[in-house]
């Protein structure tokens, strides 16, 4: 009673029926914040949490402590017997039990219990109404609340004031470890979901991208089971409507290649597609700020200001100016901000059935050509192995670039089994005609010598995609060779003829299963047998081919990109396991006399662009 009208407006007390659901879940704190306004929590970081502050821009900053990326090793999904089928147990989703589970819970609520001030935000996953749930965050720092108001869907005061129970809540403990000594913890760091009690706990972390990361990995249960893909992947909306998704690990370039001023942002990062098209998940981007710069990235630039969260980035404590290109706390600095700072977002955040998909991938070895068309089988081949490079930053440990199978382009998140997520993908691409190609993202796409001055900078792949969205493609590989190589002949060699250091490694990646079984990204040995032999078939999957496939393609090769087809160097037998550096690129092949390409014959290169796009 007295105490709520010394408050101000924007902040609340629960009333006694929202105390006694608190009470209800042993949380007895008598301060308690809910959906309280970006402002109100600006005041609470800057008073509560050490080294916080405003900087020149409006955007607030925060430091997550020692974990500035996820801790994938340390995710734990419940094993118990309503869900136990469903899940694809392996080094992604570790089994733990109900009993830990609950210890961890407690140690969380306990933790909660000795703070003096909590802050609740209740918001929804999904825009489209027909798949959207009920997310209730309960965390001790006003960064993580203020984190999430940007990422979830933000309801209106009608829609806050019928929530009612959330379909899921997140008890965010991070400032305090979980025991080790607790049976199935590794570390001091927990993260631990629990699908029939529908909670996460989170516990030893303090990263605010778990929470993120956790409905996400929900909502990847969830929705397939009702027969809908999820999808790590931006997406935006060209002038007529047509719909570009782009699928990608995290930093492969997802925020930055959908944030186009010539087009709608519909979100950058996690999607869904249903019969009636595609809808976001999130109500805001989580965007990379490393190297950030208003001539690059624009949009993200500008959305950085009051209302957005910079963390774990340096800045001058004098004048708030931010230093984008120190790393010095971690390579993984982000920005945080809703979609309504993006000038051109769409809102609500859906869109039709999409038209081009680009699957993306980090490179960093320099194999991969810039652009590549990729047939349905061989987007199933990508989809399923999910080649990049782990970023630096983005997870604990990762200090620079490392070779990676990560399946769906998003295997850290994926409940079921691959396959799963490999059907509903293959259905849906043959029901809307989707034209699907493979970007490689890597600033240097190239590498050193032998290919100087080989850097392809992201605003090259932006006009590579401009010309896909307006259907001349025939101009992409003259455009690439203008901006980014000084002579036909580089070029030529950049896109027929990859270089590696080691053949051996190079030639590793042929048969992805061996991969695809030891790498820990695939099926457990507990997988069932219908499962695994169903991603067998997808993987090995073929379309009917043409003469010239039938003449260039050697028996029992996996589906490859265009430009993997103009190889001349004879095929040795693939190195059965795995490298922490496999360059990827499988074989080498005649380069026919249709694709051939002659140095300084601009008519040619339109004939390889009409193949590959």
């Amino acid at each position: 009673g007295s105490a709520a009208q010394q408050l101000p407006h924007d902040h609340h007390i629960f009333e006694d029926a929202d105390m006694k659901m608190l009470h209800d879940m042993g949380i007895h704190t008598e301060w308690v914040q809910h959906n309280a306004s970006p402002g109100t929590l600006y005041d609470e970081a800057l008073r509560y949490e050490k080294g916080s502050a405003i900087l020149s821009t409006g955007a607030l900053a925060a430091f997550s402590g020692a974990k500035t990326g996820r801790s994938p090793l340390d995710k734990r999904v419940v094993e118990e017997p309503s869900t136990s089928e469903d899940i694809w147990w392996g080094s992604v989703n570790i089994p733990l039990t109900e009993k830990t589970f609950k210890i961890n819970r407690e140690r969380a609520i306990d933790y909660l219990n000795t703070r003096e001030r909590l802050y609740v935000f209740d918001g929804f996953a999904g825009w489209d109404p027909d798949y959207r749930y009920k997310v209730r965050i309960i965390t001790s720092r006003a960064y993580h609340a203020l984190f999430m108001h940007n990422m979830l869907i933000r309801p209106t005061e009608e829609e806050l004031a019928n929530f009612g129970e959330p379909d899921y809540t997140i008890y965010n403990a991070g400032a305090f470890p979980c025991n080790r000594a607790t049976p199935g913890m590794t570390s001091g760091t927990s993260v631990s979901l629990n699908f029939a009690s529908r909670e996460v706990v989170i516990l030893g972390t303090q990263y605010a991208g778990e929470m993120k990361k956790g409905v996400f990995t929900i909502m990847n249960y969830l929705l397939p089971k009702r027969g809908i893909l999820s999808m790590h992947a931006s997406a935006n909306e060209g002038r007529d409507g047509d719909v570009t998704v782009f699928f990608g690990l995290s930093g492969t370039g997802k925020t930055t290649l959908s944030a186009d001023e010539n087009r709608l942002l519909i979100g950058d990062d996690e999607h869904a597609w249903t019969s009636k098209g595609i809808f976001n998940i999130e109500g805001g981007c989580y965007a990379k700020a490393i190297g950030l710069t208003r001539e690059k990235e624009p949009e993200i630039w500008d959305a950085i200001r009051f209302g957005a969260l910079l963390e774990n980035v340096v800045f001058d404590t004098r004048t708030g100016e931010v230093d984008y290109e120190d790393g010095s706390i971690t390579e993984n600095t982000r920005v945080s901000y809703p979609l309504e700072y993006i000038p051109n977002v769409k809102i609500p955040a859906v869109g039709g059935h999409p038209k081009n998909i680009i699957m993306l991938t980090c490179d960093a070895f320099g194999v991969l050509p810039p652009v590549s068309k990729l047939t349905p089988a061989q987007a199933m081949y990508h989809f399923i192995s999910g080649y990049t490079a782990k970023v630096a930053g983005t997870e604990m440990g990762v200090t620079e670039p490392t070779a990676t199978f990560s399946a769906c382009f998003g295997a850290p998140f994926m409940v079921w089994h691959p396959a799963k997520y490999a059907e509903l993908l293959a259905d849906n691409m043959s029901k809307h005609n989707v034209n699907v190609g493979l970007f490689s993202t890597e600033k240097v796409v190239y590498g050193a010598a032998p290919f100087p001055g080989g850097k392809l900078a992201w605003n090259h792949h932006a006009q590579a995609l401009n010309l896909i969205h307006e259907r001349r493609c025939l101009q992409l590989v003259k455009n690439l060779t203008a901006v980014v190589l000084e002579k036909d002949e580089v070029l030529l060699n950049g896109l027929v003829r990859a270089k590696f250091q080691d053949e051996a490694e190079a030639k590793a990646f042929a048969n992805i299963l061996p991969f695809f079984e030891e790498a820990g990204e695939g099926p457990a040995p507990s997988t069932p047998p219908r499962k695994r032999d169903r991603a067998v078939e997808l993987l090995m999957a073929t379309p009917a081919k043409t003469k010239r496939e039938e003449d260039d393609a050697a028996p029992g090769t996996p589906p490859r990109c265009e430009a993997s087809k103009m190889r001349d160097e004879p095929t040795t037998p693939p190195a059965p396991k795995r490298a922490r550096q496999t360059r990827l690129m499988d074989e080498e092949e005649p380069v026919s006399e249709k694709t051939k390409m002659v140095p300084n014959a601009p008519e040619q290169h339109s004939v390889l662009m009409d193949e590959v796009f």
